[in-house]
């Protein structure tokens, strides 16, 4: 009797049969295969999730989903530690920010606090024909605390010359106390009161400019003026490159066309912002084919002055003309016809025409012989220099305050152009006397003024040496872009 085989199976073995066995062999190897296969690739919702992780994490993201991203996010290659770094650092950059904030936080405080002790600031701005009690009282405050301020040690005294355009700021707190004062005198100075338990304190608050080295250069058209203006040079670097070499080049009568200047100043700033010009570093100026040249030094003494590339001053002992002038409106004539007496009187002076009031200067230095009234002379001014020279400014229509003996130096204001005396317009008599003798001012050889001293000779030179070879290095990479 046959054993009873279930149709499925029966049908299995009968197909099975006609296969050979190594065909059975290699057919269950590729199916062992591919389930392995299948089971090394990732199904498609894992690539998914894979696919959703942000791979840059916020500083700012909560710790719990940071350490998740952290414990999952790898990359093939790199260190398993590089996550746990990211997670310090997001911590770092948290508990920073956090203290920026309590900073911030706390400074504002301080400042709200010190504001309901102190007060606010107020600004105002000095007009012509202020003055202190008119100033503080616009504020509420009375002549006792006007005293007070103004007696200040040291600095009280500096409020007496308050000038227009200039500031005052005030503080002053809920009780109507001036707690504090600031008197700005420009960007760069200002004096700063506090109130204390036996009155006001002050002291000088200065702050030091970004110094920036400019180079600019010129060629005369028709005047200096005009060159330089064109250049980007301020009217007081205009005038003051002309009192550098103003004892070799007369800038009235000997410029001519084509002429040039070169020459390296400062500026100065603050805060991003230009304040103004400072002083000419190294100048060169060729007038009629030759080329002066100027270089600005300090000694040991703190002496400031300009010297040739040799050491040898820029200046000569005294001025040629010590006002500036409009024209000569009577030259040095020992046989001229005086015109107010109509009779042959010696000139022994030169006569500068110049609008009243033009400040007189100094010749030279020396000390001041008279300062006062003269018949014929009106006001009148002279001055004893050494080597026995004097020389004389009259016809001034009002004096500078000298008292006989004073020391004056060379460009100091001494008087200011008037009519005064035997005078039909406003002008300057101008004398030069070498041992009592009357010179004519205009021709008279001027003495130089002294050199570089012996001992400032090897420190000089190097520093005239770096300033020339700036000088010419900017000229040659201006003409290089022309």
């Amino acid at each position: 009797m046959n054993k009873a085989i279930p149709m499925g199976a029966t049908r299995i073995n009968q197909r099975l049969k006609h296969f050979p066995r190594r065909h059975l062999l290699l057919a269950s190897t590729i199916a062992v295969s591919i389930m392995g296969l299948m089971a090394l690739l990732p199904s498609g919702d894992v690539e998914a999730r894979r696919n959703e992780i942000p791979m840059s994490i916020d500083a700012f993201q909560p710790q719990e989903a940071t350490s998740e991203l952290t414990s999952t996010v790898t990359t093939p290659g790199s260190s398993p530690f590089v996550s746990n770094q990211n997670s310090n650092q997001s911590e770092t950059a948290i508990k920073k920010e956090v203290e920026q904030d309590a900073e911030a936080k706390a400074l504002a405080k301080a400042a709200y606090d010190l504001e309901q002790k102190l007060g606010k600031w107020h600004n105002v701005t000095i007009k012509s024909g202020d003055n202190l009690s008119v100033l503080f009282n616009s504020q509420g405050l009375n002549a006792s605390v006007v005293y007070q301020v103004a007696n200040t040690p040291k600095y009280g005294e500096t409020l007496a010359s308050i000038r227009p355009g200039e500031s005052l700021e005030f503080r002053i707190n809920q009780e109507g106390t001036l707690t504090q004062l600031r008197y700005v005198k420009s960007r760069l100075e200002s004096i700063f009161f506090n109130r204390e338990d036996d009155g006001y304190q002050a002291e000088l608050v200065t702050l030091s400019p970004e110094i920036h080295p400019t180079y600019a250069s010129g060629t005369i058209e028709s005047s200096l003026f005009l060159a330089s203006q064109k250049a980007g040079l301020s009217q007081n670097l205009t005038m003051e490159l002309a009192g550098i070499f103003g004892w070799d080049i007369d800038f009235v009568q000997d410029i001519r066309s084509g002429d040039s200047f070169n020459l390296l100043y400062e500026e100065k700033y603050l805060e991003g912002e230009k304040l103004g010009d400072g002083d000419i570093l190294v100048a060169s100026f060729t007038n009629h084919g030759q080329t002066y040249t100027a270089i600005r030094y300090t000694d040991s003494n703190g002496d400031t002055d300009y010297y040739t590339p040799d050491g040898k001053s820029m200046k000569k002992a005294f001025l040629r003309t010590p006002v500036d002038f409009t024209r000569i409106s009577s030259r040095f004539n020992p046989n001229r016809l005086h015109p107010v007496f109509k009779t042959k009187r010696p000139h022994r002076g030169v006569d500068y025409a110049a609008p009243m009031n033009t400040p007189i200067k100094a010749a030279g230095d020396g000390r001041v012989q008279f300062s006062g009234w003269q018949n014929g002379f009106g006001n009148v001014v002279f001055i004893q220099h050494p080597n026995n020279v004097v020389t004389v400014y009259a016809h001034a229509n009002k004096l500078a305050g000298l008292k006989k003996g004073q020391k004056v130096r060379q460009g100091q204001t001494i008087a200011y152009v008037g009519k005064t005396g035997w005078a039909t317009g406003p002008h300057l008599h101008y004398e030069f006397r070498v041992n009592g003798v009357h010179r004519n001012p205009v021709t008279v050889k001027l003495p130089d003024a002294a050199p570089i001293a012996k001992s400032e000779m090897a420190n000089f030179r190097k520093k005239s040496k770096l300033m020339i070879a700036r000088l010419e290095k900017h000229r040659e990479t201006l003409l290089a872009t022309q």
